[in-house]
């Protein structure tokens, strides 16, 4: 299931595509000897956009949920990759904990999380998942609405030791995104493996760090293929400490806006695209109460004074100041049952295990699909992400499609081992 896509601007696409599969050897090799050298990020999510002239990433989770929308089709490789990513870690591991957000959880949370323990319960692991939460205070059963159950036990804390009660884990998974700020029950563990680490929370954690290391290695994968990396990344800035209560700090913001809209009309203009640019402002880290923003000219900032003005509304306290990234805005030219889509790719270790297409019949091409009324359709692996079909036309294929989205999304994951390596608070810097 290739969806539809709606554009007559295909060439660059399809271009791109036969270019990725030509190159099918030489892409393979590079990654490998990437991972050679960089430890890839224990799992991701990558949200793609292909607008028909471009294919790009512009988000990766580091802690992903949604593990409940990957088919039963998709679970041995999730188990293949879980296997992979474990014995490297911890060969002899026998017991995993799993730590989920803290809070209420949804039955989609809930779904994501047995899902989970479940890949990793056929990994061979002993997997039980372990709440943080102080409102967690005595083990808890939700019942799925397949039937299935879901007990959340409250974390007991030793000296060095993170368990439950009964139960000794040399392994935690970290399913929780750390966006209110790290525990200390979480931190001075020696003993036992923490994944994914501390750092790549979003108390440390920032967007244009991930997108500044992406970018150098779309980079270097275009000139490996041969084409303007512009087609696989999108361009992007920072606003540090944006007041929204302060006129300096917006003429700032659309000071920034206004640069990076002028550096996609370029690209618009060399590659005669018609369609209007726009940028998207967002939390550089974790979220904001404004969420995310689509401007779609930096002289009419209307419509994010009106978001500020909404979100303003009715508080005591004013919004604080905030780090923004303004981001190149990438079309989504996909179609689902009619409705805009993007695809969602999931990697565990080095491997893509799956993935779906994020659906939202509300929404427009330009516009965050992430949000409440979206729908999930799987993404129609019927081969391997891993095995393309060369000499077949380009867009008619779904295994040359999903290779390529597959790609994209293994170098977001690659972009993730850069910046996760750049952001450790232990790493020595040798000179």
């Amino acid at each position: 299931m290739v969806p539809h896509l709606i554009t007559a601007l295909t060439g660059p696409i399809n271009e791109l595509e036969q270019r990725v599969l030509d190159s099918m050897p030489a892409i393979e090799r590079w990654f490998r000897l990437e991972w050679m050298e960089h430890t890839p990020p224990f799992y991701t999510s990558v949200n793609v956009r292909n607008a028909g002239f471009k294919l790009s990433p512009v988000n990766t989770s580091l802690f992903p949920d949604g593990w409940n929308n990957l088919t039963p089709e998709m679970l041995p490789q999730g188990v293949q990759a879980a296997m992979a990513a474990i014995e490297k870690i911890c060969p002899e591991a026998r017991n995993l904990l799993l730590i989920p957000r803290n809070g209420v959880h949804s039955s989609f949370d809930l779904a994501s999380l047995a899902q989970l323990q479940r890949i990793f319960n056929m990994a061979g692991l002993n997997v039980r998942i372990g709440s943080i939460d102080p409102a967690v205070k005595r083990n808890t059963s939700f019942e799925l609405q397949n039937g299935e159950h879901v007990t959340l036990e409250p974390v007991i804390r030793g000296k060095r030791r993170l368990g439950l009660k009964d139960f000794d884990p040399c392994t935690i998974l970290l399913n929780n995104d750390l966006s209110a700020g790290v525990p200390g029950i979480l931190e001075d563990i020696h003993e036992q493996y923490l994944l994914p680490p501390l750092h790549a929370g979003w108390s440390t954690r920032r967007k244009s760090t991930h997108f500044k290391c992406y970018e150098e290695v779309a980079k270097r994968l275009g000139k490996l293929l041969g084409v303007d990396p512009w087609l696989i990344y999108p361009l992007f800035d920072r606003s540090e400490n944006v007041s929204l209560d302060q006129g300096t700090s917006l003429e700032r913001l659309q000071a920034q806006v206004d640069a990076v809209l002028t550096r996609v009309k370029r690209k618009y203009k060399e590659y005669g695209i018609k369609e209007k640019p726009f940028v998207v402002v967002k939390a550089d880290h974790g979220s904001h109460e404004l969420g995310i923003v689509t401007v779609r000219d930096g002289k009419d900032m209307q419509v994010l004074q009106e978001r500020i003005e909404a979100v303003s509304k009715g508080r005591k306290t004013p919004l604080q100041a905030h780090d923004f990234m303004v981001q190149e805005g990438v079309l989504t030219q996909e179609r689902v049952h009619d409705a805009v889509a993007e695809p969602v790719i999931y990697t565990m270790d080095r491997y893509v295990v799956g993935g779906f297409y994020r659906v939202h019949a509300g929404r427009g091409v330009d516009e965050n699909l992430n949000a409440p009324g979206a729908g999930y359709v799987p993404l129609a692996f019927e081969h391997s992400t891993q095995l393309p079909q060369p000499g077949v036309k380009p867009g008619a294929s779904v295994p040359n499609r999903f290779y390529m989205y597959g790609v994209v999304g293994r170098l977001a994951m690659l972009a993730a081992s850069y910046e996760l390596e750049a952001t450790d608070p232990d790493a020595q810097d040798f000179e």
